[in-house]
């Protein structure tokens, strides 16, 4: 892309997957493919537009999910699984770490930032006060898989047995068909096969997986619930928060935009680093951070008021990833254009990534 970063407009473009779905050999929709992969090559995001959404889908979700995190800490660790390097269950505040701290590569774009463009400063910043909650929406590969570890059942906890897996699914098999969409349209816009990336991904670890904040310890404005980072897996997509706080930087760069997603059927779209791999570079994993902001604390200050609502910041997550077993590399078309991209742009070529081949559980897993 040529566009300059002080061109870019302040939200992310809208891609219709109701066009794709509906004609997908029309010049209509071969457009909204391309304007999938555009978004991802500059910004790391875009937001889908879906009818198959529903946003009381994700209203139930949300209460679900605040009810849950209400709950005392010794009633929450009995859904802990560390055994399992906590890819299933929950994982209690004050455990995950921003990688970004301790990445050089990570710490070279914050430093290339305006100082008014940077993130809130992570140097001293700890675990992520956030708990998470991994529950797999993956089929099972119809072979022996490397990596089991990646694979295991999930937890339902005691005491919403007769709710947390009807609404689990429903929520996350919507924004499942959603992200599957954007990888067919992302492949078709890149010049490939609409298969390619799906295919690769058809027996992928996949997680419904929201993050949860507890507001009354957390809300303070300039507060970080989770520090400066990327995504690992293939694509991440987002259900509307209650809560604002998120922001992301084009193309890793240039300015920060606190994203907005419209009501309705919308939902963001975010690449990983998997996406990042498998293009070679052209696509980057877009770098995020959620803190608590000015239009946050407006929020707080409402919810508080009405009193009816835990005080819980819920963000409706879904990991989409590659098979684990499947041998991540490189395409060759697609490295060839991050090269070119690269060199337009200037960019020197020895602070470049490589990407080794390797299985997907081994990257996950590094």
């Amino acid at each position: 892309m040529s566009t300059s970063q002080s061109d870019l407009p302040s939200s992310l473009p809208v891609v219709d997957l109701d066009i794709f779905r509906s004609e997908p050999d029309s010049a209509q929709a071969r457009e909204e493919c391309k304007k999938a992969a555009d978004a991802l090559i500059t910004y790391g995001a875009l937001v889908v537009k879906d009818s198959r959404v529903s946003e009381s889908d994700n209203e139930t979700f949300l209460d679900l999910m605040e009810d849950y995190f209400a709950q005392s800490e010794d009633l929450l660790k009995k859904d802990e699984r560390p055994e399992f390097s906590y890819q299933v269950g929950v994982t209690l505040e004050n455990t995950e770490k921003p990688k970004c701290k301790s990445d050089d590569d990570c710490l070279r774009i914050i430093s290339r930032l305006a100082p008014s463009e940077r993130p809130l400063d992570i140097t001293g910043h700890g675990a992520d006060p956030k708990c998470r909650f991994f529950y797999k929406m993956s089929t099972a590969p119809p072979y022996e898989t490397q990596f089991p570890s990646l694979n295991m059942p999930n937890v339902i906890p005691s005491a919403f047995e007769d709710v947390w897996k009807p609404t689990l699914d429903k929520w996350g098999q919507a924004m499942k068909n959603a992200v599957e969409g954007v990888a067919e349209m992302t492949a078709l816009g890149l010049g490939l096969e609409q298969q390619t990336f799906t295919q690769a991904g058809l027996y992928g670890p996949h997680l419904l997986a929201p993050t949860a904040s507890d507001l009354n310890k957390y809300g303070k404005k300039d507060t970080i619930l989770a520090g400066f980072h990327s995504d690992l897996n293939f694509l991440t997509i987002h259900g509307r928060s209650r809560y604002p706080g998120l922001h992301i930087w084009a193309k890793n760069s240039g300015k920060r935009i606190a994203v907005k997603v419209p009501p309705g059927r919308y939902l963001l779209v975010q690449a990983g680093k998997q996406l990042e791999h498998i293009t070679g570079g052209l696509i980057k994993a877009g770098l995020h951070e959620v803190v608590v902001n000015d239009a946050t604390v407006q929020v707080i200050e409402k919810v508080k008021a009405q009193g009816t609502r835990p005080l819980i910041r819920i963000s409706s997550t879904f990991f989409w990833h590659l098979s684990s077993d499947y041998d991540l590399e490189p395409i060759q078309s697609l490295q060839t254009q991050a090269v070119e991209v690269r060199q337009k742009a200037g960019e020197d070529e020895t602070e470049v990534q490589t990407y080794e081949k390797m299985k997907v559980g081994t990257q996950v897993q590094k």
